[in-house]
C-alpha cells in the first residue's frame, strides 16, 4: 500500500487535508470521491531513510501503545465518539511522536476516512496486527473489545521482550568490561612493567607475546583502529544481505543455551498474537499471515505463509506446522485439539502462557549459571596477563638472588 497524502473540499466548501493509502493514485482519488471529496492536490508520500541515531523522533513504545489502548478502550465504553476520545488522548500522551500521530488521525477520520485507514498511515507506529484488529473491531462494531485484547497482548509482549533482553544483555556488559579491562591493561599496565624487566632476563614466549601486543597498539592504533571499522563495516554489511540475514536467522535459534530461549520466545509471541486476531474474529488465513511476522522470526513466518496457502487447499493448521519440524509436538497437538473442539484461540493462549513461564525460568536459570562462569572468564583473562606479566620479573629476581 502506498501512503498518498490530499488536500481536498468536502460538500461544504472547507478544504479538507489528510492522507490515504491506496495501491495506486487512480485508486487513491477513487477512495476520496467515494468520501464526497473534490481532489484538490494529491502526493505519493516516499518514505524518507533516516539514521536512527540523527533522527529527533521519540521511539513509541509497547508501553506507550498498550496505556494508550486500554484509555482509548476505556473512554469508547464510557459513550465518548470516536474522533473525541483520540482528540482527548492526543492533548495527554506524553510521548511526542505518538501524540502528533494522534492528532493527524483524528484529521484524517474527521476528513471521511476509515478508522482502520487512519491508523494505518503510520506503519511504523502501528503494526500489522494492531491495524488489523482496529479493522475487524471497527467492522463488527467491537472496538471497545478489540482495543482491550490489544492492550493485553501489547503488555504480554513488553514483558516477554524485557525477559529476554535482560537474559541477552548481562553476558554482553560483562564481555564489553572485560574488552575494555583487558585493553586499558595492555595500553597503560603493561610498558610499566616491562620497563621493570632488565634486558637481559629470559622471557617466557607467552610474556613476548603480550609485550609485542601491546606495543602493536600503542605504536601502529590507526591500523588496529582502521582493521576494526573494516571488520565490522563487513560484518554489518553481510548481516544486511539477503544470504547475511538468512544464515543468522537459522544460527540464532541454534545457538547453545541462547537459541531454545529465542525459539520459546518467538513460539510464544506467535501464539498470543494469533490468538488475539482469531479471538477478534479475523479469519483463519488472514490471521497467520498477519501473525507469522510479528513473531520476530523470518524462519517462522515463512513457515506459517506456507501453513497459509497450505490451508487453503484444505489442510489443518496443526499437520502444516508439523510438517516443518519448527514447532514442537506439544504446540501441533494443542492446535490440534482446538482445531478441532472449537477452542483454537483459548489453546493458543494456554500454549503462549506455558512458553512465557518458560522463558521467565529460563531466564532466571541462565542468568544464575552466567553470573559465576563470567567471573570465571573474566579471572582467566586477566589472571592469564597478570601472570605474563610477572613470570619474568619472577625470573629476574631469581636470578639476582643466585
Amino acid at each position: 500500500m502506498i501512503t498518498f497524502t490530499y488536500e481536498c473540499l468536502n460538500k461544504q466548501g472547507d478544504i479538507v487535508k489528510g492522507v490515504i493509502n491506496a495501491e495506486s493514485i487512480n485508486e487513491a482519488v477513487e477512495k476520496l470521491r467515494g468520501m464526497g471529496l473534490s481532489v484538490i492536490d494529491l502526493n505519493e508520500n516516499k518514505p524518507k531513510r533516516k539514521s536512527s541515531f540523527l533522527s529527533m523522533d521519540k521511539k513509541v513504545t509497547l508501553a506507550d501503545l498498550a496505556l494508550f489502548s486500554r484509555q482509548f478502550s476505556s473512554m469508547l465504553g464510557a459513550g465518548i465518539p470516536v474522533t473525541r476520545a483520540l482528540y482527548t488522548l492526543s492533548r495527554q500522551v506524553e510521548n511526542p511522536t505518538l501524540r502528533n500521530a494522534l492528532e493527524g488521525i483524528v484529521r484524517d477520520v474527521e476528513g471521511g476516512m476509515n478508522l482502520s485507514e487512519a491508523f494505518g498511515a503510520y506503519p511504523n507506529i502501528f503494526s500489522d496486527l494492531y491495524i488489523s484488529m482496529i479493522r475487524t473491531g471497527e467492522t463488527g462494531g467491537m472496538l471497545e473489545k478489540s482495543l482491550i485484547r490489544l492492550s493485553e497482548q501489547l503488555q504480554k509482549e513488553k514483558i516477554l521482550k524485557e525477559e529476554v533482553k535482560s537474559a541477552i544483555s548481562y553476558p554482553r556488559t560483562i564481555a564489553i568490561f572485560a574488552v575494555v579491562i583487558f585493553f586499558a591493561m595492555l595500553i597503560f599496565l603493561v610498558p610499566i612493567f616491562e620497563g621493570f624487566i632488565p634486558k637481559t632476563t629470559h622471557t617466557p614466549a607467552i610474556t613476548r607475546f603480550v609485550f609485542g601486543l601491546s606495543e602493536s597498539i600503542r605504536s601502529r592504533y590507526y591500523i588496529w583502529f582502521g582493521a576494526m571499522v573494516a571488520v565490522s563495516s563487513a560484518v554489518v554489511a553481510f548481516a544486511k544481505s539477503k544470504k547475511g540475514h538468512d544464515l543468522w536467522e537459522h544460527f540464532k535459534l541454534k545457538i547453545p543455551i541462547f537459541g531454545p530461549l529465542i525459539l520459546k520466545s518467538v513460539i510464544a509471541r506467535f501464539s498470543r498474537t494469533l490468538a488475539t486476531l482469531l479471538e477478534g474474529g479475523i479469519p483463519v488465513v488472514q490471521a497467520l499471515e498477519s501473525a507469522g511476522p510479528t513473531s520476530g522470526s523470518d524462519i517462522i513466518a515463512n513457515t506459517v505463509k506456507l501453513a497459509a496457502k497450505q490451508i487453503e487447499e484444505g489442510k489443518s493448521i496443526a499437520s502444516t506446522l508439523e510438517e516443518s519440524g519448527i514447532f514442537p509436538p506439544v504446540v501441533t497437538h494443542m492446535i490440534a485439539v482446538g482445531e478441532e473442539s472449537g477452542t483454537l484461540p483459548v489453546l493458543l493462549d494456554k500454549i503462549a502462557e506455558f512458553y512465557e513461564q518458560e522463558v521467565e525460568t529460563s531466564t532466571k536459570t541462565l542468568q544464575s549459571h552466567i553470573q559465576p562462569i563470567a567471573l570465571i572468564l573474566i579471572g582467566v583473562l586477566i589472571g592469564g596477563m597478570l601472570i605474563s606479566l610477572y613470570l619474568p620479573i619472577f625470573t629476574a629476581v631469581t636470578e639476582v638472588g643466585f
